[in-house]
């Protein structure tokens, strides 16, 4: 008789019912690591890169730029600003699993371990010093911020 392949990797593999049930069910911690069991796969669905701190009219008109495109948020956390892409890993699957990942890059490899920030499953409550998600909401921030000067240049010359 033919050896077969069993579809579901049983070593590792934890029913829903079983991970869910009140008498086995945890808590996860971010200091474990990210549980990517639980998740549905919010860090694969966007990629953020910090860009330079914008300081002339040229950067701003760039990150306007950036922003008139669909799918796209620059934030800004801690004074660092970012740029941010939302748009699916190619390799997500339709169950939220990494399609690659035996191969998959490092910097996933590393997201959400406890030396590092904790994974977003941990994290819904995340605040920004800015958020922009259209250029009209930069330009209404840009021209608030150019008012606030002002009335500090007058205050200081009295």
């Amino acid at each position: 008789m033919p050896k077969t392949t069993p579809l579901i990797d049983t070593a590792t593999f934890v029913s829903l019912n079983t991970l869910f049930s009140p008498v086995t069910a945890h808590d996860p911690k971010a200091e474990d690591g990210g549980p990517c069991h639980l998740c549905t796969a919010r860090c694969c669905k966007y990629f953020a890169v910090q860009i330079d701190t914008p300081e002339h009219a040229e950067d701003f008109d760039h990150i306007r730029w950036y922003l008139m495109h669909e799918a796209v948020v620059v934030w800004v956390q801690d004074s660092d600003w970012y740029l941010e892409v939302r748009t699916r890993c190619r390799h997500l699957q339709a169950d939220n699993s990494c399609g690659i990942y035996e191969s998959r890059p490092q910097i996933c490899r590393d997201y959400g371990l406890p030396e590092s920030d904790p994974c977003e499953y941990f994290t819904d409550d995340l605040e920004y010093d800015l958020f922009f998600e259209s250029d009209d909401q930069l330009m209404k921030w840009l021209e608030l911020r150019k008012k606030k000067k002002k009335t500090k240049r007058g205050k200081d010359k009295s």
